[in-house]
């Protein structure tokens, strides 16, 4: 029977150490209604008293490993309560096994699956056990440069806003020498543009300059590539719509994030945005040395 007050479900998952203490408490100043570690057999009498209730129309269910066999089982009910009409969505919070080990040592506790082992072991259990999880996320957050308030600044952009959009888009500038995002459904290499840096007039701007923005969308190559890579993004995102994915994250690198990712970004980002989809643009590495 599908529900007549259907309810928003949101649930909060990802590694431990990736900050899903700051992003909960984010989503209750956002208003949703947050519960830790629900056994799943009592969620759908939790959503029927909640609706009842009129206690909340958003409701997150955090959950982690320390719930074993009950963690296997929560995906489960998830899907059954998806059936009966309530919008599901799972968040996945991560971090690279560095930031993770250093967070716990700093923090002195131990982690949820570390016994005689060290703290990588356990982390790297924990991120076979999550594998699947993660795959099938709906949004997965990447915390390891993020700070605490940043990361409450991405949970209020993604969760923030009631629009109803059919797909949220994030076109993100990153530098290669950093990292490729581990979030990133798409990722499009700039470095084969020629490089502004090498320019003393260039080298101290930004891609949000005009003289560097103008530079890089005047190149040949640039006009071919954006041409043709915004009609691939198109055609993924009537793709996205179709088979309900709601958020997707477009990553734009070059070797800094500097100069050709940022004004990439920012121009492919205008061209993208429609009714039915939302658009935001961020830029990871600006501003790193």
């Amino acid at each position: 029977m599908i529900r007549e007050t259907p309810i928003d479900v949101l649930l909060v998952t990802g590694m431990s150490g990736a900050g899903r203490s700051t992003a909960t408490r984010a989503l209750e100043d956002l208003g949703w209604f947050v519960v830790d570690n629900l056994p799943p057999a009592m969620i759908q009498q939790f959503l029927d008293y909640v609706s009842a209730g009129k206690v909340s129309d958003k409701v997150a269910i955090v959950a982690d490993v320390r719930g074993g066999t009950v963690f296997d089982e929560l995906r489960t009910e998830l899907e059954s309560i998806k059936s009966l009409g309530h919008d599901v969505r799972v968040l996945f919070l991560e971090a690279d096994d560095e930031t993770i080990v250093r967070r716990y040592e700093s923090s002195r506790r131990p982690h949820p699956l570390q016994t005689d082992g060290s703290i990588l072991e356990a982390v790297l259990a924990e991120r076979q056990f999550t594998g699947d999880l993660r795959s099938s996320a709906d949004v997965v957050i990447d915390t390891s440069e993020l700070n605490v308030h940043e990361l409450r600044r991405r949970i209020e952009s993604v969760f923030g806003d009631d629009t109803r959009v059919a797909l949220r888009v994030t076109v993100m500038s990153f530098g290669f020498k950093y990292g490729i995002p581990v979030d990133a459904d798409l990722v499009a290499d700039m470095r084969f543009l020629p490089n502004p840096f090498w320019d003393q007039n260039m080298r101290g701007l930004t891609g949000l300059d005009a003289q560097v923005s103008d530079y890089v969308l005047a190149q040949p190559d640039t006009v071919n590539f954006l041409e043709k890579y915004t009609e691939i993004v198109q055609l993924v995102e009537a793709g996205y719509l179709r088979e309900g994915k709601r958020y997707a994250t477009i990553a734009i690198g070059c070797t800094g994030g500097k100069h050709r990712s940022v004004a990439i970004a920012q121009h492919l980002a205008s061209h993208l945005g429609r009714a039915d989809v939302d658009v935001r643009v961020t830029h990871r590495d600006l501003g790193k040395e």
